[in-house]
């Protein structure tokens, strides 16, 4: 064998040496690397979960309380406008006249819904309730207020009717 033989046989020997040593111990050696990191990615995980935990209880209670502040419980939120109004308007000598289904619209991934509902009696007891609908519950913001002084024709009195627009956003 000539010197330039053995110089090529050496070089390819060391070639499939690298290729034996890769294939072997290197390959084995990233693969354990890349689970050691994940695993210590998921110890820290695991290591943050009791405090993740008392944080999710946290913020359960500061919601709850949220929602019985604002009087929002887990019913839809028509229905609790409705039990709102319906609850002010016995203490308060109002009557419901009506009250309909919402309106809704989607718009950019936003729902807008429209409650309409028309009340009657007292001036100062529909501002009232308004102003609670607006500042003491978050039902959404009144958009339009229609009051209409109309005649019963029965008994001859007057009397005042209210119709309300209330929009909110889903």
């Amino acid at each position: 064998m000539s010197k330039k033989q053995k110089n090529i046989a050496l070089i390819i020997g060391f070639i499939v040496a690298l290729f034996l040593c890769y294939q072997l111990a290197i390959s084995n050696t990233l693969q354990q690397k890349n689970q050691y990191n994940t695993l210590k990615a998921q110890e820290l995980l695991f290591k943050n979960a009791p405090k993740q935990l008392s944080l999710l209880k946290q913020k359960e209670v500061y919601y709850d309380s949220l929602l019985t502040k604002y009087q929002l419980d887990g019913s839809s939120i028509q229905n609790s406008l409705l039990k709102v109004i319906n609850t002010f308007a016995k203490d308060n000598n109002l009557k419901v006249v009506s009250f309909l289904e919402p309106h809704s619209i989607a718009k950019n991934e936003l729902t807008i819904n429209t409650y309409e509902f028309v009340l009657e009696g007292n001036f100062n007891a529909i501002n009232q309730l308004i102003h609670q609908l607006e500042q003491q519950t978050k039902f959404g913001e009144v958009i339009n207020l229609r009051f209409e002084k109309k005649k019963n024709f029965r008994t001859g009195r007057y009397y005042l009717q209210a119709t309300v627009l209330l929009q909110s956003f889903s």
